[in-house]
């Protein structure tokens, strides 16, 4: 069966980095586009970066461009999203998900505090 598997989330100082990383098992992970979402308490899921099968094209939400880098490793089945110069606004619980065909299948969220 699918299953994507969020780690690296943690309490850190604004300003700090991070790195993400979502394992990925139960599908042809290299032949799949990938992305990565982020809901904050009382708010919407929001789309934060995706990255296509071969990591050739990456998108990106405006409020992360320039801080946030989302690239894949195809022989370790990973995403990874670094996010660098975090800001408070960006607590958040970070989401992998792939669409196969016409079903959503998401990670169970990694927790991103950041708090000084």
């Amino acid at each position: 069966q699918v299953q994507l598997v969020e780690s690296g989330g943690d309490l850190v100082q604004p300003g700090g980095s991070l790195r993400l990383s979502c394992a990925a098992s139960g599908f042809t992970f290299t032949t799949n586009v990938m992305s990565w979402y982020r809901q904050a308490p009382g708010k919407e899921r929001e789309l934060v970066a995706t990255i296509t099968s071969a990591g050739s094209t990456t998108n990106y939400a405006d409020s992360v461009k320039g801080r946030f880098t989302i690239s894949r490793d195809n022989t370790k089945n990973t995403v990874y999203l670094q996010m660098n110069s975090l800001k408070p606004e960006d607590t958040a619980v970070y989401y992998c998900k792939v669409r196969l065909f016409r079903t959503e299948y998401w990670g169970q969220g990694t927790q991103v505090t950041v708090s000084s």
